[in-house]
């Protein structure tokens, strides 16, 4: 079964996590990419159920199993980096009102999306990369609130553990940073129950990789530190060789957009639990500002309890 992810847009708006003024120069990196993103190129879920198929482990265990479960029986295993597993194929049909709880999302594989070049043209596609990252890329004891607006589920993402600090390697060498996350997701469902086959999808806010108080080598910074390299004594250079520093200099707070799209193909009634596939797409780190960066495809699964 498959669902197509909608086109990627990208806004460039203030948030809680951005500083309360944005320069031009990083809106014009919003409008810039926006077309870009809008060719991001369309992504079966179906894809990535195939994918946990072939990589869960042998021993999958359900929520109330790694419950049962020591803090010693847990260290060093990797077990707090897994989602729960479903088993089941109920229905729950929640009201307005009731809340999604201890939602965990788990990534499983990652693209980058890269240039190719290929007899004298260059195409865009995803290329498959691995995690750098040790296993602290999950996802954790995400919640909010559930609606039913027109017969349809909607979801809005209100706190957790919602963002993970994440590097992928392309198959070059090139490591890409990004920051995975699902902050201020509204994901609206193709259904008023969870049951398997329902989908949701919807868009999230990505905050700058590094923020302001983040200074690089030479002491640069959005909030503190030197305005440029060497401080004072770099001003007595004059303008010249200023417009190639410029992204250097100027370190910016950038906030993007993300989509990501989910699937339920496991529901136990008794336990209230759901559990399926997703697909997100989003865009990498920008240096604070001083390059393009890259988007983003993760593929995985996820678990979360209707309270």
């Amino acid at each position: 079964m498959k669902i197509v992810a909608a086109s990627l847009a990208l806004v460039a708006s203030a948030s809680a996590f951005a500083p309360s003024s944005m320069d031009s120069r990083n809106t014009a990196l919003q409008m810039s990419l926006k077309n870009d993103l809008a060719n991001a190129g369309k992504v079966a879920l179906a894809g990535a159920a195939a994918l946990t198929v072939a990589t869960a482990p042998a021993a999958a265990l359900t929520k109330s199993e790694i419950n049962s479960l020591t803090y010693l029986q847990v260290k060093g295993t990797g077990l707090a980096n897994r989602c729960a597993e479903v088993v089941g194929e109920d229905t729950i049909t929640p009201k307005s009102g009731q809340k999604l709880v201890d939602m965990c999302i788990e990534p499983k594989a990652w693209a980058v999306e890269e240039e190719i070049g290929k007899g004298g043209k260059t195409e865009k596609k995803f290329v498959n990369s691995k995690v750098m990252t040790r296993q602290t890329y999950t996802l954790e004891a995400i919640e909010g609130p559930l609606k039913v607006e027109g017969g349809n589920i909607v979801f809005t993402e209100k706190e957790g553990i919602d963002y993970a600090a994440t590097t992928v390697q392309m198959p070059g060498g090139e490591r890409v940073p990004f920051l995975f996350t699902v902050k201020d997701l509204v994901a609206k469902g193709n259904g008023g129950s969870f049951k398997p086959g329902f989908q949701m999808g919807g868009d999230f806010t990505t905050p700058s990789y590094r923020t302001g108080l983040f200074l690089d080598p030479k002491g640069r910074g959005g909030t503190t530190g030197y305005d440029m390299a060497v401080a004072l004594p770099g001003l007595q250079s004059g303008e010249e060789g200023d417009d190639a520093l410029f992204g250097e200099n100027n370190k910016t707070f950038d906030v993007t957009n993300g989509r990501i799209e989910l699937e339920v193909n496991k529901v136990n009634a008794d336990e209230s639990e759901i559990g399926g596939v997703f697909v997100a797409t989003q865009l990498g780190d920008t240096d604070m500002g001083s390059k393009v960066p890259k988007k983003v495809l993760t593929k995985g699964i996820f678990y979360a309890k209707v309270e």
